[in-house]
């Protein structure tokens, strides 16, 4: 079904939930009255995120603010997720607490801390958790706020522990919290959040990790993450950004049929 058709999801702006621990309880009563004040929401299937073992969320990054909504929606559904962030995260004000609240994992990238990151997601997996990796890395930056060509964590981390990888796309953080110029708080802007099925990871099972398998294995991650970010906008998704050569990835000349 087209994302308008299904159901979205509504929660009271403060309420105490069972099953969440009291970390979690209380930054869902002090994240919420504030994103109730300035937001509204539309969230969408829901009924897709596994409900027993555990699994990757896969998503895009086009606000400061993506971790806290985001979270806001894993938490309603009686998660408790445990994000990866990047370390600069950890460094704004409100995101902060509210990561550090629900045990985000900060992640340095191109240091030690962050292998040490995707072991401890690797970890958090087998253990039952759901674990919040954004493949951009970073904040998009994709003129347009696609999802860029990914990082491979998200991918490594389900083909090493055989969980699902879920896609997520969200829209709207970044007009509540814009990476530049100021906030639109009236019309409230709506957080979006749209849950798509497991990416299906079968074609690289049981294959060694290498760096072609896991760029294979990120693409398919990204591409569904960006399809349902389509559906979310309503326009179709270009190719992705390359934040190497700051253009666009080429698709490639279609094959003429042979007589």
């Amino acid at each position: 079904m087209p994302a308008a058709d299904l159901p979205a999801a509504s929660l009271p702006p403060v309420v105490l939930q069972r099953g969440i621990g009291l970390t979690f309880n209380t930054a869902a009563l002090v994240l919420r009255p504030p994103l109730r004040l300035l937001s509204s929401r539309r969230w969408l299937g829901a009924e897709r995120l596994p409900r027993t073992g555990g699994f990757v969320v896969a998503a895009n990054h086009v606000s400061w603010a993506d971790p806290v909504t985001l979270a806001d929606f894993l938490v309603a559904q009686g998660l408790q997720p445990r994000i990866l962030a990047k370390e600069a995260l950890f460094r704004v004000p409100v995101v902060a607490q509210v990561l550090r609240g629900i045990g985000a994992v900060p992640v340095l990238r191109g240091s030690a801390d962050a292998g040490r990151a995707l072991t401890a997601a690797q970890d958090a997996v087998r253990s039952g958790e759901c674990v919040v990796i954004y493949p951009d890395g970073t904040l998009t930056k994709d003129p347009e706020g696609w999802p860029m060509a990914g990082k491979t964590g998200a991918a490594r981390v389900a083909l090493t522990t055989g969980a699902p990888v879920v896609p997520v796309a969200t829209w709207g953080a970044h007009l509540l919290l814009p990476r530049t110029g100021r906030p639109r708080l009236w019309p409230r802007p709506r957080m979006e959040v749209l849950v798509g099925d497991p990416v299906d990871l079968s074609a690289w099972e049981g294959r060694p990790l290498t760096a072609e398998v896991l760029r294979q294995a990120t693409d398919a991650v990204v591409d569904a993450v960006a399809a349902l970010l389509a559906e979310l906008r309503g326009v179709p998704a270009p190719p992705r950004w390359d934040p190497r050569t700051g253009t666009r990835r080429q698709l490639p000349e279609p094959r003429e049929e042979q007589a």
